[in-house]
């Protein structure tokens, strides 16, 4: 079991595998380095995989303070340095990219080569000029609904995640395992960060980033219209977009084997 301690002390969950060029996979909301379980054996073969719980997720630190995008793409930089790691394509699924694309308007491109955003819109709320919000929080309302959810209910709450984020569902004991390790998230620590991610809109940042990227968009997706995350891909210079067709959210799990080989060929080229 690997750790490290954060600026502010915090202490971080953190897994490296095989060798290569640094792979540094950002999972979403609630969830950790176990959603990757299908991914990380196989594109360890062809080059360093790092994952890490964000802080209160997974197995890192249980804190209840500095619960923002901006923290956690602190706590990346943390990491980074302290495998002093350069040359990283930076891997985000879903929050995980919004915090990728934190880090990138804090610190630009340092230590990184390219950048992977996975599933997720620029904007997590419905507005005048935004139709392709979050389909279950897409506004106030709705986030206090969801707040009052996992206040009352957070088992369920983290069973539903899982349910909400596949497309096809998992075999019983992959789903037990999915939902016991979103639950590992205190239910303050859940809302805190979701309070802060909804609130932010990366419309205007999105066209300035330079890094050769990657987009992965999920047609089937319950929690975004593909036509969110697709903007990212045609508001990025130069990047590439690739449609997972029978993929709910987690395309890293439904198509697992096209997104191994997808991000393997990207990373050996960035």
């Amino acid at each position: 079991m690997s750790t490290f301690r954060t600026n502010d002390g915090v202490e971080i969950y953190y897994e490296v595998r095989g060798e290569g060029r640094p792979l540094l996979m950002l999972p979403g909301w609630t969830c950790s380095t176990k959603f990757w379980k299908k991914n990380v054996e196989e594109l360890a073969k062809s080059c360093k995989v790092i994952t890490m719980d964000l802080r209160a997720h997974g197995e890192s630190e249980k804190v209840l303070h500095s619960h923002r995008i901006s923290r956690y793409a602190m706590d990346v930089r943390n990491l980074l340095e302290h495998l002093d790691l350069q040359d990283v394509t930076g891997l985000g699924w879903s929050m995980g990219a919004s915090i990728w694309w934190s880090y990138i308007e804090l610190f630009g491109e340092d230590r990184l080569s390219g950048l992977i955003c996975v599933d997720q819109s620029p904007a997590q709320y419905v507005s005048p000029d935004w139709q392709w919000g979050q389909k279950s929080c897409y506004d106030v309302e709705t986030f206090i609904r969801l707040c009052c959810g996992i206040q009352a209910d957070p088992v369920g709450s983290a069973a539903g995640l899982i349910t909400g984020c596949l497309h096809h569902a998992p075999d019983p004991e992959d789903g037990a395992m999915l939902a016991a390790e979103a639950n590992k998230c205190p239910p303050y620590a859940r809302i805190e960060i979701m309070r802060d991610h909804t609130n932010l809109d990366w419309r205007d940042f999105i066209p300035h980033i330079k890094l050769p990227t990657l987009v992965c968009v999920a047609r089937q997706s319950q929690v975004f219209d593909w036509h969110g995350s697709a903007w990212v891909g045609e508001n990025i210079p130069g990047a590439k977009t690739v449609f997972f067709e029978d993929s709910g959210h987690m395309l890293f799990w439904d198509e697992a084997d096209k997104f191994n080989r997808l991000v393997a060929e990207f990373v050996g080229t960035h």
